[in-house]
C-alpha cells in the first residue's frame, strides 16, 4: 500500500473520529468540548489504528477523560465502520497525547528569559 493512500486513510479516521466524540460522549459527565483528537496511525495492514487524543484540564481529569473515551471504544469503532470503506474496520487503541502541553511549557519558557 501506497504510503499516500494510508496518509489519506489516517486523515479521514481523524476526522471521523473528532466527530463522533460529542456523539459518543454525549451523555457522559466529561465536557466532550476539551476533548481534541490530536493524530490517527494506522498499521500498515488497516488492522490496528492509534488514537492520540488531547484533554484539556488537570491530569485527574484527563485520565478520567481517557478513562471514558476507551470504555466507549466500539462505539468509536462502529462509527467507523458506517463512515468509511475500508476493507477491515480498525480496532482503535486510545493513548493520551502531552505533546500540546510540552509546547506550552517550551514557550513559558522561552518567554521567561532575559532579553
Amino acid at each position: 500500500m501506497a504510503v499516500d493512500r494510508l496518509e489519506r486513510v489516517n486523515s479521514l479516521l481523524k476526522r471521523v473520529i473528532g466527530e463522533s466524540v460529542f456523539r459518543v460522549l454525549q451523555g457522559d459527565d466529561i465536557n466532550p468540548g476539551t476533548i481534541t483528537v490530536t493524530e490517527v496511525a494506522c498499521a500498515k495492514n488497516l488492522r490496528n489504528a492509534t488514537v492520540k487524543v488531547s484533554v484539556f484540564g488537570e491530569p485527574a481529569e484527563q485520565n478520567r477523560a481517557l478513562g471514558h473515551i476507551i470504555r466507549r471504544t466500539h462505539e468509536f469503532e462502529r462509527i467507523v465502520n458506517a463512515e468509511v470503506r475500508l476493507k477491515f474496520t480498525p480496532r482503535l487503541m486510545f493513548k493520551l497525547d502531552l505533546s500540546l502541553e510540552k509546547g506550552d511549557e517550551v514557550l513559558a519558557i522561552l518567554n521567561n528569559l532575559p532579553q
